[in-house]
């Protein structure tokens, strides 16, 4: 108990830094602002961009081609580093080519217009802000108030993009009941009645990089069990990176973060998936390298008495 104790209390003080953000000024105390540009009309080329940043910190975007009519460009607040608990205030990889996803089904179909959509550790909320251009409407979700107070800053700096007015900030814990146990106005980022009844008709989720404890891997399908047994049907369109770690008792460099995940979709429990093929969906975000170790995975739930 007191060992799991301290890993915990070492967790919370490490400091970590997303790829995304390398080169970057460090130690940064005030928020940083990205700004992401992504072309809606012309097929992006699928060919990788190293990050360049001007002396100020700012992402430095490559020029366009003139014939280029329509573009999207989102401002982003995030940090620079964070402690575990808090990875949520930064841009990480599979969140990009999860945004790289959404754009792409924009750009190519209506598979996500009109539609009900919940974004689940959503940290910054750059997905659901992205899907919120065409969906009815967008519940971005995430744990904690510091969180959820930079995710509804991003929300309210891209306002002026959304389909609606129905795009909202919540907080869903995965280690508490769902639907919550008291409804209304506590906080902010409380549930109404009348939004759980909304979430219940959502067809799509949307999560990236979530899975990298086993503990909150568990809670996390717990609560798609929830948010996923409805008559509605549904689909949650998940981006991860697979994290490898030497570990003693394997005596071998593993990702059991991403082993345990997949149990998940090889158990008898009613979660199906099939991973998507990145390699004919273009990277329309030029700010980051996609690496060999991000996946995305569209995943099912069947219930029992379905």
């Amino acid at each position: 108990m007191e060992s799991k104790l301290r890993d915990r209390e070492n967790e919370a003080a490490e400091e970590v830094m997303s790829e995304v953000h390398l080169g970057c000024p460090p130690n940064n105390d005030a928020p940083f602002i990205s700004h992401f540009t992504f072309s809606l009309e012309n097929e992006p080329t699928c060919h990788n961009h190293l990050i360049h940043i001007d002396q100020d910190g700012d992402l430095i975007l490559p020029r366009r081609d003139k014939h280029i009519r329509h573009s999207t460009c989102i401002t982003i607040q995030h940090n620079i580093t964070s402690t575990i608990p808090s990875v949520g205030l930064q841009v990480w990889r599979a969140e990009l080519v999860l945004a790289d996803y959404v754009l792409h089904n924009m750009f190519s179909s209506s598979r996500f217009s009109g539609v009900v959509a919940i974004e689940l550790g959503a940290g910054t909320g750059l997905v659901g802000i992205l899907i919120a251009q065409v969906a009815e409407s967008v519940f971005i979700t995430d744990h904690g108030v510091e969180v959820l107070d930079n995710c509804a800053t991003n929300v309210h700096i891209n306002s002026g993009m959304f389909r609606s007015k129905s795009v909202k900030v919540r907080e869903l814990d995965w280690l508490n009941p769902w639907p919550p146990l008291q409804l209304g106005a506590q906080t902010r980022y409380s549930w109404t009645p009348s939004e759980v009844e909304e979430v219940s008709r959502a067809s799509v989720l949307l999560a990236a990089d979530v899975i990298y404890s086993d503990e909150l891997t568990d809670a996390f399908f717990s609560i798609l069990e929830k948010l996923m047994c409805q008559d509605t049907e549904k689909v949650l369109y998940l981006a991860l990176e697979k994290r490898y770690n030497f570990t003693m008792n394997d005596l071998d460099v593993v990702a059991n973060g991403y082993s345990h995940f997949l149990s998940y979709l090889t158990a008898n429990n009613g979660f199906t998936g099939k991973c998507v093929d990145l390699s004919v969906i273009p990277q329309y975000v030029r700010e980051y390298e996609r690496g060999n170790d991000v996946e995305l995975w569209e995943i099912n739930y069947i219930a029992e008495n379905n």
